[in-house]
């Protein structure tokens, strides 16, 4: 019995709403207030005069801060008319941020992190106080040292790049410690891995050694085997690589790291697919880190909150960034927990405090509710999704995967439009700038373009089928378009908040106004100061948002 065929997804109709809404400060008006604050008592406001009086004339304010003026009911419909103009994960069908690893994270666990007990808790209140979510903290490194088999954990880094610096920081202050820092100058990665782990290696002093695929596609171990010297420091590589292709000979590249007595470091910053299948440990790696904010469902926001977890075998232990969260059990068997300042041969603080404290506990909650049986799951449903993608994907004419061609992915794929721009001209950018016309996100790749015509998606295990047919049927319209109306292509976007916009523009740094001060300093040639009242009459501020871009003034 055969069976039934699916219907083919309809393309939804969309259209991203457009309020034209001018920025915060163009709706000030002097005097409009969004609370009345209860005046403050006497003998506060002399203890707080005498305070300040105290402070350098350089930290005093000259003039009250220039911030907008406005009711409340005017600042919520103004923050609720921009969330209109945004997609996000939340909102659309998010596959197209390939690398990002974006997953649906329960609204619990935002209400967990929005609870008094944690809002009202600062990071140097009395330790005897935080008892609970210093608890977490160390249960969520014990969670970690056993899903990546390492010895022990850190959740001091703020982010991924932040955990990939720390881990080539203690890298090398361990061959320092050896007395083998001046000898070992060199740090090996492959193309492929997340562009961090060559950025923190450059940026910590070492000559970058990087390694292409061979000719199925996979890292070279020969080509490593050849780099290795005693002038090598580290391995630092991602598995699976950003083009999803898991290293079958990992183990192979471990070992032959530790040969020539370099350290071998995992990023794991593309874990999603192997949680509960393999561990950094299986593999002999010395130091790997995560990135919360992508495997563990922490959200990215709008670039962040981020956190990072490094994880390390014992002899690196020493050489963790701090400080630390420790349980101590006092004579009587009651446990304790406390922060400790980082060691004497730790890397120190690389960010403040003991970290990013509301994306640990959602990772903790998300852990917790899963358990080991649900880690896997997660892992192998983010895997055979990825892979019905990459079916779906590659049956439309002028895309392909490169690399290991014909072969599985793990989690993610960079695929390639290399076919359909030779065909039409249209390039990856163009095909992703027209997926927001249907609500889609779409992303090409890190620069440079080794692949060429990238676009990179990962459908993680949040997914359903029918979102992932829809993504893919919008690709396949889209490649339609490039072929038979490649003008719609060109000058996309038409539903958007924003249409068409050049690079000559963005290309530009002269033209580049990021804050409301350098708009008007660049394009109206006036220095703001003081209160948001001086920042022009009604008539300018409209034409400001309608006027055509135009040479800054100098």
């Amino acid at each position: 019995m055969s069976l039934p065929v699916a219907p083919k997804p309809a393309l939804r109709r969309f259209h991203q709403a457009s309020w034209d809404e001018p920025i915060v400060f163009e709706l000030s008006t002097p005097g409009e207030r969004g609370v009345l604050v209860t005046p403050v008592e006497p003998g506060v406001r002399d203890a707080v005069g005498d305070i300040v009086a105290e402070l350098p004339a350089a930290l005093r304010r000259q003039a009250p801060p220039a911030l907008p003026e406005m009711a409340q009911m005017r600042v919520l419909k103004h923050y609720l008319r921009l969330s209109q103009e945004n997609l996000g994960a939340d909102f659309n069908v998010d596959i197209g941020q390939g690398t990002c690893t974006m997953k649906y994270s329960p609204k619990i666990n935002d209400q967990l992190i929005g609870t008094p007990q944690l809002t009202a808790m600062h990071p140097l209140q009395d330790p005897a106080d935080a008892q609970g979510v210093l608890e977490i903290v160390w249960s969520l490194e014990r969670m970690l040292a056993e899903i990546s088999g390492m010895d022990e954990v850190s959740l001091h880094t703020q982010g991924g790049s932040a955990a990939i610096w720390s881990n080539i920081a203690m890298i090398r202050a361990y061959h320092e410690a050896n007395g083998e820092g001046e000898q070992r100058r060199e740090v090996i990665t492959t193309i492929f891995s997340h562009p961090s782990n060559a950025a923190a290696a450059k940026a910590a002093g070492y000559e970058v050694i990087t390694i292409f695929p061979d000719a199925d596609g996979y890292p070279d171990l020969a080509a490593l085997k050849a780099a290795l010297s005693p002038r090598t420091a580290a391995i630092m590589v991602t598995n699976p690589e950003d083009t999803g292709i898991y290293n079958p000979a990992i183990k192979d590249w471990v070992d032959a790291a530790h040969e020539v007595g370099a350290l071998a470091s995992y990023d794991q910053a593309n874990a999603n697919g192997i949680l509960g299948i393999t561990r950094a440990r299986d593999a002999g790696f010395d130091v790997c880190h995560f990135n919360l904010h992508k495997t563990f469902s922490t959200p990215h926001a709008c670039g962040g909150p981020g956190a990072g977890a490094n994880a390390v075998s014992a002899a690196l232990a020493p050489f963790l960034p701090g400080p630390r969260v420790v349980r101590t059990v006092d004579g009587s068997g009651a446990m304790r927990f406390d922060v400790q300042d980082a060691g004497e041969h730790s890397i120190g603080s690389v960010a403040p405090f003991h970290g990013v404290i509301p994306n640990i506990v959602r990772a903790y909650s998300w852990i917790m509710a899963l358990g080991a049986e649900g880690l896997v799951a997660a892992a192998e449903t983010a895997v055979l999704n990825n892979n019905y993608l990459l079916k779906l994907v590659t049956d439309i004419p002028g895309a392909s995967a490169p690399y290991a061609e014909g072969r599985r992915r793990i989690e993610q794929v960079r695929y390639s439009w290399q076919e359909l721009y030779e065909e039409t001209g249209i390039s990856s950018e163009e095909i992703g700038i027209r997926m927001t016309d249907f609500g889609m996100h779409y992303w090409t790749s890190h620069h440079p373009y080794v692949v060429p015509q990238p676009f990179t998606l990962e459908p993680t295990e949040s997914y359903s089928k029918a979102e992932i047919d829809e993504y893919a049927a919008v690709l396949a319209e889209v490649a339609r378009e490039a072929r038979e109306t490649p003008e719609v292509v060109r000058t996309a976007p038409h539903n958007q908040t924003v249409h068409h916009t050049h690079h000559d523009d963005l290309d530009d740094p002269e033209r580049w106004a990021i804050t409301w001060r350098a708009y008007r300093r660049k394009y109206f040639g006036e220095t703001p100061r003081g209160s948001v009242d001086r920042l022009g009459s009604a008539g300018d501020r409209a034409a400001a948002r309608t006027a055509p871009a135009a040479e800054p003034a100098a």
